[in-house]
């Protein structure tokens, strides 16, 4: 004889694990918490707790700098400077330096050119650089007397009369004569130009300053001139090919290739 199934119950609400209905609140009975979400605080707390101070109306975001990642520096416990650096008494060590043939003109129009180290520029809105000579120079007096002068830039193939150009004085030769180099009047002063330097740079006396074994011709750059060989066809000046060099700690050197541009480090790769 077959057994009967159970009747379905058909009463509503939750029910447990198995089919079975969950037990119904009895009247009087507190309902049990239910367990609340976590919201998130408002927007004006949020700005509240932000220490940035809130952006002025019309005001533009300013652009983020990328931070470039550099390795991390060693603690000041672990460094010992002893072990790899030595204490020297205080010398000129700022290298490198141009070494400059500087061309000026004395008070009866005699030119004169010198070999320059302690050059630099000083200022860039009016620009302007300066030279330092030492007074028993020739050309200490004929600046001191004409207040011009001309920051003449040589190439490596004029290395050797480069030299020889700081190491003769002057009152006892005639530097171009022995040298070969020409001259050409300038455009703006009255000190001459070198054709055979690639980067011309004419220069008016503002100030002096007696320093100690050196005066400082402080002067303003009143025009620049360019071997037109080192334009581009798109108006570019390519420095790069004018083959320059540098003075450092009694030698001369090529500059080399270009490792880097300004502002590379902080440059958003493409």
């Amino acid at each position: 004889m077959m057994k009967r199934k159970p009747p379905r119950d058909t009463r509503r609400g939750p029910r447990r694990a198995g089919g079975t209905p969950a037990p119904q609140r009895r009247a009087g009975e507190t309902p049990a918490p239910q367990r609340q979400k976590r919201q998130r605080p408002p927007r004006q707390q949020e700005e509240q707790w932000s220490t940035r101070p809130p952006r002025a109306s019309g005001q533009t975001r300013r652009r983020q700098v990328p931070r470039p990642v550099f390795a991390k520096p060693r603690r000041a416990a672990e460094e010992k400077p002893a072990e790899f650096k030595q204490v020297w008494k205080p010398g000129t060590m700022l290298y490198p330096v141009p070494a400059a043939l500087v061309t000026s003109l004395s008070r009866d129009g005699k030119p004169n050119v010198c070999t320059v180290a302690w050059a630099g520029t000083i200022c860039s809105e009016p620009p302007m650089l300066s030279i330092s000579l030492r007074p028993s120079r020739l050309s200490h007096e004929n600046i001191m007397q004409t207040r011009q002068f001309v920051v003449n830039m040589p190439s490596e193939a004029l290395i050797r009369k480069t030299d020889y150009c700081g190491v003769v004085s002057g009152r006892d030769i005639d530097k171009f004569a022995q040298t070969g180099m020409r001259i050409a009047p300038a455009s703006k002063v009255q000190a001459p130009i070198i054709l055979e330097c690639p980067i011309n740079i004419e220069c008016q006396v503002r100030k002096t300053l007696e320093l100690g074994t050196h005066t400082m011709f402080v002067a303003e750059i009143v025009a620049v001139q360019v071997t037109k060989d080192l334009i581009t066809p798109s108006g570019r000046f390519a420095i790069e090919k004018a083959g320059l060099f540098a003075y450092v700690h009694g030698g001369y050197y090529p500059l080399g290739d270009r490792l880097g541009k300004f502002g590379y480090s902080v440059k958003k790769k493409k």
